[in-house]
């Protein structure tokens, strides 16, 4: 495995690690909001974005290329509104996937297959990510400033499942 490739991969699951952390704190902040459902969703997401980091780190075992871990920055621990919180989630979403494609993009240029046959998953998991954290801000928009609204989503959001296991939203 190409060495900018390598440490390009052990920056992705520096940055899918953080975005685990990111989503578990979203999670305490709707948790001390008394908004347990969007906790519930939150910190599934930072399970799924901890499930990444490990694939990643799993591939860079298998292609024999050494894992490096890197520290992983503090998230912050406010947010805001509920609308507010998925708007910055959504955004993350969208940087996380300008880094797979940069990723992809140095995969390709050095020829590294394998590393873009990988890539492949996490630029379709992308667009499920996006789509998914789009949806949840576009229902908070909906929901705006109506109390019952925001409670009737915190109760819909609750029964999210992980992917595979018949989520909904």
């Amino acid at each position: 495995m190409d060495k900018a490739v390598r440490d390009a991969i052990n920056q992705q699951i520096k940055e899918e690690f953080f975005s685990g952390y990111m989503y578990l704190s979203m999670s305490a902040h709707f948790e001390n909001g008394n908004l347990p459902g969007f906790a519930h969703w939150m910190r599934l997401q930072a399970q799924e974005e901890l499930e990444h980091a490990m694939r990643l780190f799993d591939y860079m075992n298998r292609r024999g290329g050494r894992v490096v871990l890197h520290a992983v920055d503090q998230p912050p621990a406010e947010f805001g509104s509920a609308l507010s919180v998925f708007e910055q989630a959504l955004e993350h979403e969208r940087l996380v996937t300008g880094l797979i494609h940069k990723l992809y993009e140095l995969a390709a240029e050095k020829g590294d297959w394998a590393t873009q046959q990988e890539l492949q998953w996490f630029i379709a998991e992308q667009v499920e990510e996006e789509d998914s954290a789009g949806r949840a801000v576009d229902q908070l928009r909906m929901a705006a400033d109506d109390s019952a609204a925001l409670l009737m989503l915190d109760q819909q959001f609750a029964a999210r499942t992980l992917e595979g296991e018949g989520e909904t939203e």
